[in-house]
């Protein structure tokens, strides 16, 4: 087993929850498992049409939330004002002949750091898409841009240890002074399995229909996936001083190259 390490940062982030056009166009407060089957497709040059997505099944997710975000909701317009024949288009090959109007949620100024495990056959084939896609990553929406750096780790045996030892931390809010190397700051993970250990943190469960079956334009569909939700105390050393928090990213993520 292998890994890869992912942080999906930006101004806006939206991770919709349902499959079908719906006039509120709303996201979980984290990244679904649909949203990064998709990403993984994308830049492995799978589209929505072909068969294939099968083949990351296989892959276990592990979410760090190092900054939920504030939730922000945009009023959108599509077609205001256009004869019926520019407007939108209907399932039925007509058009709407109105505006049609949606309220499209985002998360702003989220932040969160994603591990993927799995075969080392298969991690490194995508840890190469990654770094190469075939079509741009976004994050849920092709107007989110993720960013830099974005793959911080590509091949690393334990990405769950990396997690809550090594990865620099993206706070909203630092750690109060006085403290030392020896204080900790509290931060949630979403595990697709329970945590396990005598020293594992009580877990609360998620259901979420996020395990996407297909991607068809007109077929898609999705399962049902559980997910164990749980509050760790991580060292602040990994927050560092967040005036130079970039520049920590860049050296972790090129301590890999360099190795």
């Amino acid at each position: 087993m292998s890994g890869l390490l992912l942080r999906l940062a930006g101004p806006l982030q939206s991770w919709g929850e349902r499959s079908a056009f719906a006039a509120v166009r709303d996201t979980a407060p984290f990244p679904t498992r649909s949203a990064l089957v998709g990403l993984f497709a994308a830049a492995e040059g799978i589209g929505r049409g072909d068969h294939g997505i099968d083949r990351y099944d296989d892959l276990a997710i592990t979410v760090r939330v190092d900054r939920p975000g504030l939730r922000l909701v945009d009023y959108h317009t599509v077609g205001g004002g256009l004869p019926k024949a520019r407007t939108a288009a209907t399932s039925g090959g007509s058009n709407k002949g109105a505006a049609v109007v949606t309220r499209r949620h985002y998360l702003s100024d989220a932040v969160f750091v994603v591990a993927v495990s799995g075969p080392e056959e298969t991690v490194t084939r995508l840890a190469d898409a990654l770094r190469r896609p075939h079509w741009a990553p976004y994050l849920g929406r092709r107007s989110c841009v993720p960013d830099e750096p974005f793959v911080l780790r590509s091949r690393i045996d334990d990405p769950e240890n990396e997690l809550r030892t090594q990865v620099p931390l993206s706070l909203a809010t630092p750690p109060g002074p006085g403290g030392d190397n020896d204080v900790t700051v509290p931060v949630e993970f979403l595990r697709e399995q329970p945590p396990v250990g005598p020293a594992s943190p009580s877990a609360d469960t998620v259901d979420i229909n996020d395990r996407p079956v297909s991607f068809a334009q007109h077929g898609r569909s999705h399962g049902a996936r559980r997910l164990y939700r749980s509050v760790e105390q991580l060292p602040a050393a990994l927050t560092g001083p967040q005036s130079h928090l970039l520049e920590r990213l860049i050296d972790y993520a090129q301590t890999e190259e360099h190795a």
